[in-house]
């Protein structure tokens, strides 16, 4: 018999404590009267939730879901953070990220909370000669800089240093970060790899001359958004920097020298606690790397958390921001160095002054009102937090043992293995987002046909070739833009009409799925007057079980009579002549749509 620990609450203390068993004989109580027979020892499984990379969350965690000892921060393993003192002594670092030449919007951010900046240059971003004008006005001896220039590495950063030595910065106080990430610019853009030698240099002369400075960014978003789980993220971060030690120290640079020049760039999801901790695995994974090379005083990985483009919508962008507060405070609890929050209309385009005030904000609020950095590792200790941190460390170094076993990163993206692992993934998931499994608010749940379009200045464009961009609002983004076109075309959006059968208390719920349902992919659904008034050539029953025995199949064939060519109905009840096909819960909305517009003829 397992007894549930003690609280220690004085509240709870004349009531005995539950055992594990008890709980399980009551879960699986309520199971039965559901419909549901299952075991007591069973119920808990019962409803855990299925995750990727084969992990599951479960309903209770207790003292028995033991996971191995965290540590200390700032201490090998650095699970609960590389530094001793965390964020408590003046938060993260808030990082803005900028692709345009625009020295306004920099200075604005500065001037407003930003404390780092990260500049995209090169070849679809900042062009490398305009990098000081950028920068003029910025205190270089700050204001640490991350760049990001792919193939342009080089002559961006040579630029940067330049201007550190014209405006009088000493080496010692130049901070940030060179971006020198090879192999990241191939995942991105399926280019032939770049010679390192270059890379090299620029490392030992970081290392040598610019404490402050790395010269590499390890970054894990190329994989996220090619569609990659939270394991394949890390494994593919890990297998890349063991990439780079390994040049680095051929080059001639010691193990612990190597490791201070890697940054590490990873997704924060609005999933808040798988976000947390794969910060957390993924600070335990390099520390084993670095102590497996010899030098386990260098494991303390540093952090560049940025808010996930994969996460973010196109329709109702203002939702944007619950997912990125979600998301940054994920990457803050999970000890991230820095923290990019991603503008909520960054998939629009260009994002405007309103959208970067509101980007940055949000990590003053978290830092300055809630008080999130005073604690250390505020997640730590957690049953929950600690096994799905363990989960995840060996989920992920089993994909990493994948990727070196056929040959390192640089092998497993040239011969696309590694796409077609990250494809596979997506694949799966895209069946839950088709199925509205994982809803996505304002998309695919509970979207606004009226909501009138953000429009925003295009942005430059992003490196392409290499792995796939994805979106989770992709599928729907389709369907809504076909209804967008016929709107153009026609003047009105294609429609369905919703007959709602009994009284309210028997239609209400049915009413409310298929009119979300419908407008997810761009129709509208017409609840008054009459079908033959609707200009609706499709039709969907609302009501309940006993009505659709009594009436289904009369209503459908008044309908068809009427001009009716297809009939929906809501549920999953019998089979009713003049009924064409059934929606539920769980059925495939995204078949189900593109089928009605197909037949509506909406190309």
């Amino acid at each position: 018999m397992t007894v549930l620990p003690d609280d220690g609450l004085s509240l709870a203390a004349e009531f005995p404590n539950p055992t594990l068993e008890q709980w399980q004989r009551l879960v699986a109580g309520v199971l039965r009267k559901s419909g549901k027979e299952v075991s007591d020892t069973a119920a808990e499984e019962a409803l855990s939730t299925a995750l990727e990379d084969g992990l599951a969350s479960r309903p209770l965690y207790t003292a028995r879901d033991s996971a191995p000892d965290p540590g200390l921060p700032g201490f090998a393993p650095f699970v609960r953070g590389g530094r001793a003192e965390g964020n408590t002594t003046g938060g993260w670092d808030v990082r803005q990220r900028h692709s345009a030449e625009d020295g306004a919007a920099v200075l604005a951010d500065l001037e407003n909370g930003v404390t780092s900046l990260w500049l995209v240059a090169g070849a679809g971003g900042i062009p490398v000669p305009s990098l000081g004008r950028v920068l003029d006005g910025v205190y270089l001896d700050l204001a640490p800089v991350a760049l990001d220039a792919g193939r342009d590495v080089e002559p961006a950063a040579r630029e940067l240093l330049r201007l550190y030595a014209e405006r009088g910065v000493a080496k010692e106080a130049a901070r940030g970060t060179l971006g020198a990430d090879p192999l990241g610019h191939e995942a991105r853009t399926g280019d032939a790899p770049f010679d390192f030698a270059p890379v090299a240099g620029l490392a030992r002369l970081c290392a040598e001359e610019y404490p402050g400075l790395r010269a590499l960014t390890v970054d894990a978003l190329p994989y996220h958004e090619a569609g990659g789980s939270a394991a394949q993220e890390l494994g593919c971060s890990l297998a890349t920097g063991v990439a780079y030690l390994r040049e680095l120290t051929a080059a001639g640079l010691s193990v612990e020298h190597a490791c201070g020049q890697l940054e590490f760039r990873y997704a924060a999801t609005a999933d808040q606690f798988l976000t947390i901790a794969k910060l957390r695995a993924a600070r335990r994974l390099w520390a084993r790397v670095a102590e497996v090379c010899g030098a386990p005083g260098a494991g303390a990985q540093v952090q560049h958390a940025v808010t996930s483009p994969v996460m973010m919508a196109r329709r109702d962008p203002w939702v944007n921001m619950l997912r990125t507060t979600v998301a940054t405070l994920a990457a803050g609890v999970g000890g991230a160095d820095a923290v990019t929050v991603l503008p909520f209309d960054h998939a629009l385009g260009l994002p405007d002054a309103f959208a970067r005030r509101i980007a940055r904000n949000t990590s003053t609020i978290l830092v300055e009102e809630s008080h999130l950095s005073r604690v250390i590792d505020p997640a730590g200790g957690s049953w929950y937090v600690e096994r799905l941190t363990d989960e995840l460390a060996h989920s992920g170094w089993e994909f990493f043992q994948r990727i070196e076993r056929e040959g390192g990163q640089a092998s497993a993206l040239r011969s696309g293995r590694l796409g077609q692992d990250l494809a596979n993934t997506w694949a799966a998931r895209s069946a839950k987002l088709a199925k509205r499994r994982e809803p996505v608010t304002g998309v695919s749940e509970f979207p606004s046909l009226a909501e009138r379009p953000v429009e925003r200045a295009p942005a430059p464009a992003s490196p392409s070739g290499g792995l796939p961009r994805v979106r989770r609002d992709e599928a729907y983004e389709t369907l809504r833009a076909r209804s967008d076109a016929h709107l153009a075309a026609t003047g009105s959006r294609p429609r369905i009409f919703l007959a709602a059968l009994g009284p309210a208390a028997a239609h209400t719920a049915r009413l409310s799925f298929a009119s979300n349902l419908f407008q997810a992919g761009g129709i509208e659904p017409v609840t008054e007057g009459t079908f033959e008034d609707s200009g609706a050539t499709e039709v969907c029953l609302c009501s309940s079980d006993a009505l659709y025995e009594e009436r289904a199949a009369e209503v459908a064939g008044t309908l068809k009579a009427a001009g009716a060519r297809h009939v929906f109905l809501t549920g999953r009840a019998g089979q009713y002549p003049g009924v064409d096909s059934h929606v539920f819960a769980g059925c495939d909305a995204v078949a189900v749509l593109s089928a009605t517009l197909d037949r509506m003829g909406v190309s």
